[in-house]
């Protein structure tokens, strides 16, 4: 991923932050979106394993059961990586433009700060 851009006062440098900030604040919350439903899946599956375990279900059903669960709390650790990599990103952007003037109540910061404190929680 390109570095951030600096903000030297240009309307055009400033409208790439804006863009950079919309852009992180999109993937931080879709990304926030897949990492809840993955797990919720993964707990879900949890329990459907011990389900079939306490049933005394056939070998393939739980090997089949147990990969699932596994598969599934992979997609809970890939997302929970890419959601950091993803706030972190974001917030060193925010904490680059915070104090600059030109952004001094900006829809966008406002917005990335928002997504922050929903990413943190």
């Amino acid at each position: 991923m390109p570095p951030a851009p600096t903000l030297n006062g240009t309307p055009d440098e400033k409208a790439a932050v804006r863009r950079q900030l919309k852009i992180k604040v999109a993937a931080a919350k879709r990304l926030l979106k897949e990492h809840i439903l993955y797990r919720d899946e993964a707990h879900a599956q949890g329990q459907k394993l011990s389900k079939l375990a306490e049933e005394n279900a056939d070998e393939w059903e739980l090997k089949h059961a147990r990969r699932i669960a596994e598969e599934s709390q992979r997609m809970v650790n890939d997302t929970r990586d890419r959601l950091d990599k993803t706030v972190q990103e974001l917030t060193s952007l925010v904490a680059s433009v915070k104090n600059k003037p030109e952004f001094e109540n900006d829809e966008e910061l406002v917005k990335a700060e928002e997504a922050l404190k929903e990413a943190n929680a």
